[in-house]
């Protein structure tokens, strides 16, 4: 099962970052940050009584802050700008997660900025087996004290259920408000037995995901049946190409067409960890004309973090000047930019015209496959400890020894390697074994693991 996405709403100074910090404090290392990898931390992993599930913190909006317009002059709380940008960031926030954490401030009290959030999140609940989805928690920030516990019950007024009185500084509450949580998202149910492949078309806005997925349904070769989806906004789409089951999972844009708003640009992540986390290979699809940008980036990053397989797709190519040199500097710009993928292939392609999209499926499947490949491992044994006798870490006179490695998983390939002392092995170090197993078997597309463990 994909893990469940639970959004912090709320205006400025009420905590959501506080909280944030909190709920992914809860487990050690929820936030493994790759080194080359550069975005904040809009989108965490936390871990509550056996359920894992994303946290993300939308950025609060304050009314004090001037207009899309530039104007010096605040904006006033019924202002359209301010009600427009509540409500762009409330309907999203309904709309891609499966559950809202709806903060406010116990010392503020209610305020007209609260009574909006709460009006638009009401709004665009639906109703579904007698029950509004997603559930809205509301969360009373900064009740340190029995006074402000007790004042937290005036937000009843604000006709969304229970407050849950809280300290995200201190701690105090959330374990009562996780519990709450955990209970809206259900049984965990089994899936329904799907042996396709999974391939997720993700990328930022306007790049052309969709277009890219018409003219793939579109190949002679591909047997077309509709599937319900099972995220909202990503459509799912089942085929057989050359025999081989595929679904392709694609993620709608979000932006619309003129309007532009920072806090919303960052919810394509979102959308775009949704589709990652159940496929087993992503295209990462780049708009040529723009470039690669650090939301394009951000999207790497979380591909990786999942260990999934990916291929670059370089689209809207055909509106590029070019030269005979241009596709090969701009590969290079991309190995730059995403050097901690530097095993990711990339495709360039139009999907307006069609030019090399036919190569998308092939190459996207191939990478499947890698992805699936198990070493012998004597084979392993063999390259890691030719790799030890050419460098091999020390520190305080001690050097690393690698005693056995083995396979014990594909899909990601991951390889766990006994050694002598794991924190001799530096992120650079497990980088240069991983490139020399590459050296034998190159792993197309793949991340490749590597588990230290001391010798018992």
């Amino acid at each position: 099962m994909s893990k469940p996405v639970v959004a912090l709403v709320g205006r400025p100074n009420v905590g959501k970052s506080t909280l944030f910090n909190r709920l992914a404090g809860e487990r050690l290392a929820v936030v493994d940050d790759v080194p080359g990898t550069t975005r904040d931390r809009l989108v965490c992993e936390a871990e509550w009584t056996g359920w894992v599930f994303n946290i993300v913190d939308t950025g609060g909006i304050d009314p004090t802050q001037t207009g899309p317009g530039h104007s010096q002059q605040p904006l006033s709380i019924g202002s359209a700008d301010f009600i427009d940008q509540i409500r762009i960031q409330a309907e999203i926030a309904i709309r891609d997660s499966d559950a809202v954490l709806f903060l406010v401030d116990a010392d503020a009290g209610v305020t007209p900025a609260d009574y909006e959030v709460a009006e638009i999140l009401r709004r665009y609940q639906k109703e579904v087996n007698g029950e509004l989805k997603p559930p809205v928690l509301l969360v009373v920030n900064k009740c340190e004290n029995e006074a402000r516990r007790m004042a937290a019950l005036q937000f009843y007024e604000l006709g969304l259920g229970e407050p849950y009185a809280i300290s995200a500084l201190h701690g105090i509450g959330t374990g009562d408000l996780l519990d709450a949580l955990v209970a809206t998202f259900g049984q965990r149910g089994e899936e329904a037995e799907d042996d396709s492949v999974k391939i997720a078309i993700v990328g930022k806005p306007n790049v052309g995901k969709s277009s890219l997925l018409n003219r793939l349904l579109g190949e002679e070769r591909a047997i077309v049946s509709p599937i319900a989806g099972t995220t909202r906004d990503a459509i799912d789409t089942y085929l057989t190409y050359n025999d081989t089951p595929v679904t392709l999972i694609d993620t709608a844009g979000i932006r619309r067409r003129g309007k532009i708003d920072a806090g919303v640009e960052k919810y394509s992540v979102l959308r775009s960890l949704q589709a990652i986390e159940r496929a087993s290979v992503v295209l990462l699809v780049l708009d040529a004309s723009v470039g690669l940008s650090a939301q394009d980036a951000h999207i790497a990053g979380f591909i990786l973090d999942a260990w999934k397989s990916a291929v670059v797709v370089v689209n809207k190519w055909d509106a590029i000047p070019k030269d005979s040199f241009t596709m090969s500097e701009y590969t290079k710009k991309i190995r730059q930019e995403l050097n901690f993928m530097d095993y990711v292939p990339v495709l360039f392609i139009s999907a307006l015209s069609g030019q090399r999209v036919e190569q998308v499926l092939p190459l996207a499947l191939k990478v499947e496959e890698e992805r699936l490949v198990r070493m012998s491992t004597s084979k392993i044994n063999q390259i890691l400890h030719q790799a030890q006798d050419l460098h091999a870490p020390s520190r305080a006179g001690q050097q690393l020894k690698i005693y056995y490695a083995t396979q014990v998983r594909s899909d990601p390939p991951t390889f766990l390697v006994y050694v002598n002392a794991p924190k001799l092995a530096h992120f650079t170090y497990l980088r240069f074994l991983e490139n020399r197993i590459r050296e034998e078997y190159p792993f197309t597309g793949t991340p490749v693991r590597l588990v230290l463990r001391p010798r018992r």
